[in-house]
């Protein structure tokens, strides 16, 4: 277990049975409106599974995803496994992708859509620090240090509130990153060394 592990795809790449899902997984995906969002919601927490099974070399079947927050009860707020509790896990998904990363202590990772069109500077006065707002030129720029800081605050370093006031030290963080064209920008960061693994296939 020497190293983190961290995939990301499309949610028709994830394709593991939902029979895996807890109920209050499955319930909450009921929830979902559009089956886009459904499946992305859906395939993000199998896929997450995978991404711990890989790392402690164990059945994903047999991991249990749970999520408990003191203001929203069960089903929301960081997640872990019932199982093995001190290994850190994260997903994140949006319409069309998702990706998952588990590994030793501190996990976050997230996935955002990089917008079209000139830079946002609404978002970039609420993320970024100043000095960050005078290097940053463009989207893509913006939303790849706006993925940066969900991933921290996934792990309990930041807050929405805190994302302005500093700038992280990056090159002190373990992290790996991609980009799936056209505009999906992901980032992984851990308390280890982390490496990006394809989605297996089940079955």
């Amino acid at each position: 277990m020497g190293e983190a592990v961290a995939m990301g795809g499309r949610p028709e790449e994830v394709r593991a049975p939902e029979a895996w899902l807890t109920e209050v997984e499955r319930e909450r995906a009921d929830r979902f409106r559009f089956e886009a969002d459904r499946s992305s919601f859906v395939a993000a927490h199998l896929l997450v599974r995978l991404c711990a099974a890989d790392l402690l070399g164990a059945d994903p079947a047999g991991l249990t995803l749970l999520q408990h927050c003191d203001v929203h009860g069960p089903g929301h707020g960081r997640p872990y496994l019932a199982e093995e509790p001190h290994i850190g896990v994260s997903l994140s998904h949006t319409r069309g992708y998702v990706c998952a990363a588990a590994g030793p202590g501190r996990v976050g990772v997230d996935a955002e859509r990089v917008p079209e069109g000139p830079l946002d500077r609404a978002l970039a006065e609420r993320a970024l620090t100043a000095g960050e707002r005078a290097r940053v030129t463009g989207n893509r720029e913006l939303i790849r240090l706006w993925a940066r800081k969900e991933a921290l605050i996934k792990r309990g370093e930041l807050t929405m509130d805190s994302m302005g006031a500093r700038e992280p030290d990056w090159d002190e963080l373990h992290l790996v990153e991609w980009e799936e064209p056209p505009d999906v920008v992901v980032t992984a960061i851990t308390d280890v060394p982390i490496r990006r693994r394809p989605i297996p296939r089940i079955g």
